[in-house]
Parts: structure tokens; sequence; C-alpha cells
């Protein structure tokens, strides 16, 4: 395989791994109230100590897709800057839904770390 061929598979694997990953974040951030997409970015981008960054092409279609599930709602109000603006809020549904993600969030890190620290615990790199 080829190392452009190479990096383009790593790419798909990361961009599935992150959708998922984005949509638990994105329910996460709106249990702490509505916002809009922009204030959602920003929010996890704060969150996560400036690490993590989502970009406008990833956020809307996920808060698109979200809808769709039925986990968020959305309505048009006036923004902070008086601009019209979509405000997304998590729906009861929203809330099932991200305490089954959070589970297994927590039982695949939990899995990883198992993992990464057996090799640790071996003296083995």
């Amino acid at each position: 395989m080829s190392t452009g061929m190479a990096r383009r598979e790593g790419y798909r694997n990361r961009i599935e791994l992150l959708q998922g990953t984005l949509d638990m974040l994105i329910l996460q951030t709106l249990r702490w109230g509505s916002q809009h997409g922009y204030g959602i970015g920003q929010a996890i981008r704060a969150d996560s100590g400036e690490v993590l960054q989502v970009e406008t092409g990833s956020l809307y279609p996920a808060l698109h897709r979200l809808e769709k599930q039925g986990w968020i709602k959305s309505d048009w109000r006036s923004s902070e800057h008086n601009q019209r603006a979509r405000y997304y809020q998590v729906t009861a549904a929203g809330r099932r839904q991200l305490a089954s993600e959070q589970s297994r969030w927590n039982q695949l890190s939990a899995a990883i770390a198992g993992l990464m620290n057996r090799g640790e615990s071996q003296g083995q790199a």
C-alpha cells in the first residue's frame, strides 16, 4: 500500500471514530442548555482545553443528523449579537442516547487503558 493510500485509509478510519464521538460531545454540551452551532463548537474547544476543534464542515452535518434522529431539536432566535441563529437543545431521547454513549465510551476507554497499561506493567513498549 502506498503512503498516500495508507494516509487516506487512516483519515477515513479517524472520521468514522470521530463521528460517533462528535455526536456524544454535542449531546453532552447541550445538556448544559440550548446553544447555537457556533457556541457548541466553541464550548467543545474551550471545555477540552483547546485540544478539540470541531470544523464547521463536521459540526453542522452532525447537528442535522442528531436532529433527524430526534436527539436534539432546534428553533430560530436572536443571538447575543442580535443576529438570527438556530439554537439547538437536547431532547429526552437525546439524554437517553447520551447515557448509552457514555456507557459505551467508558467501556471502550477502560478496555484501551487496560491494553496500554498491560504492556507497561510487563515492561513492554
